[in-house]
């Protein structure tokens, strides 16, 4: 009662096909095999042996910008 046999899979399967089209699921499988291998590729570069540098941080001067508001400041009383 729990598992379906073969018979299951395949009404399902063709339903599937009836609603979506052949078309739009090769569309489907293709973007998530791209997304997998992406995945793969961001993984493997992740784990290389040397370092990556940091992210250089940009640090703007932000005393002299009139439009910036300093939102640990004190209000005044």
């Amino acid at each position: 009662m729990g598992s379906f046999s073969i018979w299951h899979w395949l009404i399902v399967l063709v339903v599937v096909i009836a609603i979506f089209g052949t078309k739009k699921l090769r569309n489907v499988g293709s973007d998530l095999g791209a997304a997998v291998k992406g995945f793969k590729d961001g993984m493997k570069e992740g784990t290389s042996d040397t370092p990556a540098a940091p992210p250089q941080q940009v640090t703007a001067n932000k005393a002299h910008d009139p439009n910036t508001v300093d939102v640990d400041a004190k209000t005044k009383s």
